[in-house]
């Protein structure tokens, strides 16, 4: 008996199945292409979600686990690919166009999602309950005219936010929390400076890769993130590629800061929380926008974060213990050269203290994180005010430094006095570990030395240095 001949494969898709039952081997589905950037993050509704930078015409595809079964589904445009004019009246000599060649994607994450994978690259599933955070903020490397600051880029010692990552990596976080001030190359390195020669600048997708992208990878890989975010991702600043990118709230043309006509919308993101465990959970508060003076009653930045702050409100009362997340201290010193400690944030302390005379802060919030000063702080008080940990040593250049004894003499708001204070100025990283009820706080050097170890109950806050 002869056998028929297999039928010559077509390339039509209509006739894939007709072919491979009359004996044609199927076509090999393509293989993802690898997206440039993958991770996961907290959304502004509580949920998780991960996101993509890819150079394809389309978004990714998310494939995961839900227990034995495999998933899979194509990731949705966050935002297309954009060249975007610089804005007028900037305040550096130097100003080019933003050049966004990526395209930004996201998908949200089902919940119990195992073995996630975007393009062939794994990224991390949320725990089923966060025990250690990691802390960082203020990472980037300053590259500023306005102001002569050229850090040097190429130098690991001078910029070591890379080696921050990989220690803080290490220390296996369920979850990685960045205070802001992401971006900080806004001008080109000066000719014959080698120590950031060759460097990217400006606000497009190469800097974002060079500042942030590519010395976090490891860190990205960890853990799921949430951000917070720093004046330097304002919309007059990298505001467009921190919308694309990180922001946790849905992307809109209208708040996406690449227009200066939408900015008094994209400069102030609606407060939101963060589940943490059954009875507690993050504020995130957006500051990128505060002023370093106080507000008049009638500003109008005023009283947009005025209206923010009950919405804050609302949201504390939700869960019994709240820790508030956001940029510019209000509970922090300010370092000088000579140590002696300035107060934090005098705009947003203004509005506050409208809002909470007694405490700045709402009922519930029990500790406040934030970042800005390039040092690590941890402040207690028996004033009534809640805990407060500042940490902007992330890797941007230092600014001086806090004298412990001056720090304890002072007030960094009116009303808040000091009952404990531990600061040093190095360039680091911190942990927060969950003790039952309470938490450990722990100050780390580049390298993942132990430097500090605090308890945190409360507003109080007890420190020691490691032996």
């Amino acid at each position: 008996m002869t056998l028929p001949r297999a039928p010559r494969c077509s390339a039509w898709l209509g006739a894939l199945l007709l072919l491979a039952l009359a004996g044609c081997a199927p076509a090999r589905l393509a293989v993802d292409a690898a997206p440039r950037q993958a991770w996961v993050q907290a959304a502004s509704d509580g949920r998780w979600v991960v996101r993509a930078l890819t150079e394809s015409g389309s978004c990714p595809v998310l494939r995961w686990q839900s227990g034995e079964q495999a998933m899979q589904q194509a990731m949705q445009l966050r935002a297309a690919p954009a060249v975007i004019a610089p804005r007028p009246g900037s305040a550096q000599a130097e100003a080019k166009p933003s050049v966004f060649a990526l395209r930004s994607c996201e998908a949200s994450l089902p919940a119990g999602a195992q073995g996630l994978q975007v393009g062939g690259v794994v990224v991390p599933a949320p725990a089923a309950e966060i025990r250690r955070i990691v802390l960082i903020a203020d990472t980037g490397c300053r590259l500023k005219q306005s102001e002569q600051a050229f850090q040097d880029c190429n130098d690991p010692a001078r910029w070591p936010f890379a080696a921050i990552a990989a220690s803080a990596a290490a220390r296996k976080p369920d979850l990685v929390i960045h205070l802001g001030d992401l971006h900080y190359r806004e001008s080109p390195c000066p000719a014959g400076r080698p120590g950031c020669a060759g460097s990217p600048w400006g606000y497009g997708d190469d800097a974002w890769e060079a500042d942030f992208f590519r010395p976090a990878a490891p860190l990205l890989a960890a853990a799921p993130w949430l951000f917070v975010r720093g004046n330097h991702e304002s919309c007059g600043r990298a505001g467009a590629g921190w919308m694309r990118m990180l922001d946790a709230h849905p992307w809109t043309p209208s708040r996406a800061c690449q227009d200066p006509a939408g900015d008094a919308e994209g400069d102030f993101s609606p407060p939101h929380a963060v589940p943490l465990t059954a009875d507690s959970q993050f504020i995130v508060f957006d500051s990128a926008f505060a002023a370093g003076k106080p507000y008049r009653g009638d500003d109008p930045v005023a009283r947009r974060y005025a209206a923010q702050l009950l919405q804050v409100q609302q949201l504390a009362a939700a869960k019994p213990h709240s820790l508030f997340l956001n940029h510019h201290p209000v509970l922090g010193f300010g370092g000088s050269a000579s140590g002696a400690p300035k107060p934090g944030n005098a705009g947003l302390q203004s509005v506050m203290a409208a809002a909470h005379p007694a405490r700045l802060f709402a009922d519930g919030i029990d500790l406040v994180l934030s970042g800005h000063v390039h040092l690590f702080e941890a402040l207690g008080f028996s004033s009534g005010h809640p805990g407060a940990v500042v940490l902007g040593n992330g890797g941007s250049a230092m600014e001086g430094f806090v004298d412990e004894a001056a720090a304890l003499r002072a007030q960094p708001a009116p009303g808040a006095v000091v009952q404990s204070f531990a600061s040093h100025p190095g360039f680091g990283f911190a942990t927060l570990d969950r003790d039952g009820q309470a938490w450990q706080l722990s100050a780390w050097s580049v390298a993942g030395q132990l430097l500090r170890r605090c308890t945190l109950q409360g507003p109080t806050i007890t420190c020691e240095a490691a032996p």
